[in-house]
């Protein structure tokens, strides 16, 4: 086993502070989202053995593909897992432009499937379908997709949502980039059990991402396919546990309480289901509200839903020391999850600290390749088998 480790591309802004919005609100920090600064995080997550960057999306952000695409002269193997919105392009027009990524990057292109989990945002893009409609539209999006990138000739569609004419692409992507896909409802388990390679969930406890897995993975059967797994999760990691949920005070501590009420108030109208199941985690935050400890938001183990009062999306942290988290990632991968997608408060400084914190832990335990490794590459295969003994 060998797990698969993705950051996180602050496009909106970072801070050293948990900040509100996103998922459809205004979100932003005070280290502003230049190209220099993203350069930097880029760097750090390539340099702290990362696989990937997953790249938001949204009127709250910078858009996912031109930023990525700029960065790619200035890393050498990072990926970029970038955010692609049925409904918003034309399923040939996305094929296309992944082809070329793929070509131009020499294959660094992942794909994460956004939907649209916000009415209101929809619509200020100009799509009024509602949340199932969007997801039926989805599945002819990538269906069309699918086959444009098979290469056998030019696609015929006339689907309910999409339609398509005698379409063909002059050069088909090498590697095919992977598609993950996430969401909570029924609607987005039967389009990933269809067209996913890697199905996504936030970061909720393992009792409930376990149901989530058999959920899809038995939709999946049905349709002869077999799915990868990820979980999407913010990390607090530290030398020690104590310094650990020190630092989710702190960050809890910095929050006006206004703030938080007004973010709750925002996400309450979310029709995402999995917002709705990230709030349901930390309750609003009552327990904090009555006796101020970090530690009265965790909902399992080291899993803090402290992020979710104030930030849309994925709301929930790995906290504890080092060998605490390596712990928890160990708990999650022994339920069938290979992808872990991860980010911290700043970006920058928390991709070193799980590098150079977690990473070694997971090396020693045989979860993890050791950085460097290349398959054929004698030393580094002896290095990863011996840790595993």
């Amino acid at each position: 086993m060998s797990l698969h480790f993705h950051w996180f591309l602050p496009t909106y802004g970072d801070s050293r502070n948990l900040m509100a919005g996103g998922h459809g609100s205004a979100m932003a920090g005070d280290r502003p989202a230049t190209l220099k600064y993203l350069n930097q995080i880029g760097a750090a997550a390539e340099a702290s053995g990362f696989e990937s960057v997953l790249t938001p999306t949204g009127a709250w952000c910078e858009d996912a593909w031109l930023t990525t695409a700029m960065m790619v002269e200035t890393t050498e193997t990072l990926k970029f897992l970038v955010a692609l919105r049925p409904g918003l392009l034309s399923p040939t027009l996305a094929a296309q432009m992944a082809s070329t990524f793929q070509w131009q990057s020499q294959g660094r292109l992942l794909l994460n499937v956004v939907t649209g989990g916000e009415d209101h945002e929809q619509r200020t893009y100009g799509d009024y379908l509602d949340k199932n409609q969007r997801y039926a539209r989805c599945g002819e999006f990538l269906d069309v997709i699918r086959r444009l990138w098979a290469g056998n000739g030019p696609v015929d569609y006339a689907g309910e949502y999409i339609r398509v004419e005698n379409a063909a692409l002059q050069r088909l992507p090498d590697p095919v980039p992977p598609i993950f896909f996430g969401g909570s409802s029924p609607a987005a388990g039967t389009v990933a059990s269809q067209f996913a390679d890697t199905y996504l969930t936030w970061g909720e406890p393992p009792s409930a991402v376990a149901g989530k897995i058999a959920w899809i993975r038995d939709l999946a059967e049905v349709q002869g396919r077999t799915l990868d797994y990820g979980i999407r999760l913010h990390v607090i990691s530290r030398d020690t546990s104590e310094e650990a949920w020190a630092e989710a005070d702190r960050l809890l501590g910095a929050l006006d309480p206004a703030t938080v009420e007004q973010a709750q108030q925002s996400l309450a109208r979310s029709g995402s289901e999995g917002q709705r199941r990230m709030r349901e985690l930390h309750g609003g935050g009552s327990a904090y509200s009555q006796d101020g400890n970090a530690r009265s938001l965790e909902v399992a183990p080291n899993l803090w839903s402290g992020v979710g009062l104030v930030r849309g999306g994925a709301g929930t942290a790995l906290v504890g020391s080092h060998e605490e988290v390596a712990d928890r990632i160990a708990e999650y991968a022994a339920l069938g999850l290979d992808h872990f997608v991860l980010s911290g408060y700043p970006h920058l400084e928390e991709s070193y600290r799980f590098g150079e914190g977690v990473r070694p832990v997971l090396e020693r335990r045989g979860l993890v390749q050791p950085r460097g490794y290349r398959p054929g590459d004698l030393s580094g295969s002896t290095a990863f088998l011996s840790s595993r003994r």
